[in-house]
């Protein structure tokens, strides 16, 4: 019976479905291209900030506006845009690292962080110059504002704060966790509220990554005062080759760049490597991009759970990140599901992703992953470890009809009992 499933009028079929979700989605979209728009002219971006430098890229103003178009973006005093952030975690560490000193607390509102930044915490592993061994202390609690009123969410966090000085930690997608939801705008603004009311000097930080411009604003226009992420997600729109940014009040911004470069250097020197036009007109289609990819997410998880799978969100849920989470009955299926996924990509489709240990991570992880730009996750990847529940964890997609090829061919391969997932 499997093998006459008829894929395309699955899809044609959840497409009807979700033909009014997607329509929000565009509306959405439109309003970030606006403002990412809006920006570009504010500063009056010209083809001599595209311009290569060397050296130390002293005082770089092709550098300095990507920063300036940010900071616009983002609603905030200041960003920082960096070729030097090798990852998201990566700039988050320096976000982290700059901003607390011994005797500070990280309280996380949002239960255990994602899997590589346990390491840089020190909950995981022995890593030297973590934050736990340079005398920071760390404490969480596991808070859902959709759960609790107001009055519950500051009585809760008031019973976890310290009476010192104290960073509040929100990672606004759900990382490697199906059991947990991401945040919307919505939700950070209230745990920020709340927080702000209990230590008004704190500083609330956000891990943003995979949730840059699928709402119509950014955390910090809802009272974050710093976040994080990179470029090789949503923001950089699949052009960007690598890099990350800082976002947020400026003194915070310049402490994370003291981090990544040294005190009295900060974010004064520092090549972007001949990357200016790539990383601004990848900033330039990102709100395009980013809404295709959100709707390959609504479609994966409308078409996977009519044939039975478990999928979190649902595909009607409104979105704050561009994760659709798959559980599987067993990781052969996971496996399988990642081997269907990179069949379908167009770099390294002949490639046969298998399970592995990879820095930062506790656990093997099969990652699908036939991307133009290395690990590049907005572009249509697939990816979980290897442990129960056996999730796979699937964003990105450059363009929503490479989604739809995917699917179809993925789904097809299943029911002929080639790559098994459902």
């Amino acid at each position: 019976m499997l093998k006459q499933l008829d894929a395309p009028g699955l899809i044609k079929n959840a497409e009807r479905k979700l033909r009014d979700l997607f329509d929000s989605v565009d509306e959405v979209a439109t309003i970030n291209q606006k403002r990412v728009l809006n920006a570009f002219r504010e500063h009056r971006l010209t083809e001599e900030y595209f311009a290569e430098r060397t050296g130390y890229g002293r005082n770089d103003p092709g550098r300095e506006t990507i920063d300036k178009i940010f900071a616009s973006i983002f609603e905030c005093d200041s960003a920082a845009v960096r070729m030097q952030f090798v990852s998201g975690t990566h700039a988050i560490a320096c976000a982290l690292l700059g901003n607390l000193h011994a005797g500070d607390t990280i309280l996380s509102l949002t239960g255990q962080p994602y899997d590589t930044l346990k390491e840089v915490i020190g909950l995981e592993g022995d890593e030297p110059g973590n934050l736990l061994s340079l005398g920071v202390k760390y404490s969480e609690i596991d808070l859902d504002p959709a759960d609790e009123s107001d009055a519950g969410l500051t009585e809760k966090i008031r019973q976890a704060a310290p009476a010192g000085r104290c960073m509040f930690y929100i990672q606004k997608s759900c990382g490697y966790s199906i059991a947990r939801r991401s945040f919307n705008n919505e939700d950070i603004a209230r745990l920020s509220k709340a927080a702000k009311s209990i230590h008004q000097d704190c500083i609330v930080f956000v891990d943003n990554c995979y949730g840059e411009f699928v709402e119509a604003s950014e955390p910090t226009a809802v009272g974050a005062n710093l976040l994080a992420g990179s470029l090789i997600k949503n923001p950089g729109g699949g052009l960007a080759i690598t890099g990350g940014y800082v976002a947020g009040d400026a003194v915070l911004v310049e402490r994370a760049l003291n981090r990544l470069t040294s005190p009295g250097i900060g974010g004064h020197l520092g090549l972007t490597y001949n990357q200016n036009r790539l990383v601004l007109q990848g900033l330039f289609m990102a709100p395009a991009v980013v809404s295709n990819a959100v709707k390959g997410a609504m479609l994966f998880a409308s078409v996977l759970a009519e044939l039975g799978c478990e999928v979190k969100p649902d595909a009607l849920t409104r979105r704050s990140d561009i994760i659709q989470a798959i559980k599987f009955a067993n990781p052969d299926q996971l496996v399988n599901f990642c081997r269907a996924i990179q069949k379908g990509s167009p770099v390294n489709s002949h490639v046969v992703p298998e399970p592995s240990l990879m820095p930062g991570y506790q656990d093997p992880v099969i990652m699908a992953a036939g991307t133009f730009v290395e690990g590049a996750t907005i572009e249509l990847s697939a990816d979980g470890p290897l442990r129960p529940p056996f999730a796979v964890f699937v964003q990105g997609g450059l363009t929503y009809l490479h989604v739809k090829c995917v699917l179809e061919e993925a789904i097809t391969l299943s029911a002929r009992g080639e790559m098994p997932f459902f």
